[in-house]
């Protein structure tokens, strides 16, 4: 099995915030605390190391006691410019990305991952999740491509994809071999994955928690 110290978490915080009101999404209060301190205390309970990526308001990141590098990418280029950031300055042989804006992600978030990689011998772990689907109303299982488990190996591939201004995470990691993860099991939590990219969302999902 892969090792937890082996795994780095990485909290995605460095997007612009648009839907939120051009807001720093991380930093604003869910259960008294900031959204991404809260990923980043769920992280910390599976993995052996940390990192935040932000690309403003640094000071406030940093006070959570883990080091915060920003994008190498310039105008706030997506998730994948966070991926990039995350394995260059990763120092084990696993990064597990989770975005700031989803706070009740699983607690064996990062076990299912490693084990579906170590099964498949997978280069990728991706999380999927079941979602109701807005045309038909049947609920679908969907890939949820922020929670990603990446070898470290593949920085060289995310490198080239993005100089040659590749920005989709799906694209991308359809380039190697990915196991997809489930997490539909009648114990899941239903919220696991519910983001909140508006404030009424971050308002409902506080209320629903």
């Amino acid at each position: 099995m892969i090792d937890p110290e082996d795994i780095t978490g990485l909290v995605l915080a460095g997007g612009r915030g648009s839907r939120m009101g051009g807001v720093d999404k991380g930093l604003q209060n869910f259960r008294g605390l900031p959204l991404a301190l809260h990923a980043l205390m769920r992280l910390q309970l599976q993995v052996g190391h940390t990192l935040v990526n932000a690309n403003r308001n640094l000071a406030a990141y940093e006070a959570f006691g883990t080091p915060v590098w920003p994008d190498g990418l310039a105008d706030y280029a997506g998730p994948l410019a966070g991926f990039l950031t995350g394995l260059e300055r990763c120092e084990t042989g696993w990064l597990l990305t989770v975005p700031c804006d989803t706070p009740l992600f699983p607690y064996d978030l990062a076990a299912r991952l490693a084990a579906a990689a170590q099964a498949q011998d997978a280069d990728i772990a991706m999380a999927a999740a079941p979602e109701t689907d807005a045309a038909t109303g049947a609920t679908v299982l969907r890939p949820q491509p922020v929670f990603c488990l990446l070898r470290v190996s593949l920085l060289e591939s995310l490198v080239q994809f993005t100089q040659a201004g590749g920005r989709k995470i799906d694209r991308w990691t359809a380039q190697h071999a990915c196991a997809i993860v489930p997490f539909d099991q009648p114990d899941d939590d239903p919220l696991a994955f519910r983001n909140a990219n508006t404030p009424e969302e971050l308002r409902a999902l506080e209320s629903a928690a």
